[in-house]
């Protein structure tokens, strides 16, 4: 079976440098854009099953997508982003100017650290992991909209290693990336592919 791990299209506060989290923002019309390109590089694929975190930046970029496909969008509140608690809302200049401690934790172990009044990269990864299971066990070619952690995370139980080395599977709004299953095992085909956007309209 084929898995597709797709980040949302961008939103203002992605372009603002705002934590999001599990905040609801919209796709902007930027981000609209880039969904109508990622769900054209897509319109040929073989994808028997759509789902996507609930937040409106994620399934609105499952609906385009779904578009060319015309199947019904699952959605999992587990596949939501990363709460990130006190963080969010924050740009990323006032997060440096006001916990320089807290970040050099986080930069130092990642997977050691929770986010204040919110959640940690194992807490995400545990939630993040019973759909994705459940959507492997079923066999059925599938694709999945959700978020940066979060697909990071889940990218790191697939591909065996740490979160402490969560940033090396860390992808852009409107990428794709796609794992292919055989004999049991995961394997990485691409990942954070965005030649999508600067193709020309097919």
């Amino acid at each position: 079976m084929n898995l597709f791990l797709i980040r949302h299209g961008e939103t203002t506060w992605n372009k603002e440098g705002r934590i999001q989290g599990t905040s609801d923002i919209e796709l902007s019309e930027a981000g609209i854009e880039q969904a109508r390109r990622l769900a054209l590089s897509l319109k040929g694929s073989d994808i028997g099953a759509i789902h996507a975190s609930p937040l409106k930046r994620a399934y609105k970029t499952a609906e385009i997508i779904n578009s060319f496909h015309g199947g019904t969008i699952e959605v999992h509140p587990e596949l939501m982003e990363m709460d990130q608690g006190d963080f969010e809302g924050l740009s990323f200049k006032e997060l440096m100017a006001r916990e320089k401690e807290f970040l050099h934790r986080w930069v130092a172990d990642p997977a050691s650290v929770r986010m204040p009044s919110g959640e940690s990269l194992a807490d995400l990864q545990t939630r993040a992991w019973q759909p994705i299971e459940k959507i492997i066990t079923g066999g059925q070619n599938a694709l999945v909209v959700a978020h940066n952690f979060t697909i990071a995370a889940i990218l790191c139980r697939l591909r065996k290693i740490s979160l402490s080395e969560f940033r090396t599977t860390c992808v852009d709004t409107a990428s794709k990336t796609l794992i292919s299953f055989r004999e049991g095992e995961a394997h990485i085909e691409w990942i954070n592919d965005r030649s999508h956007l600067n193709a020309p309209d097919l």
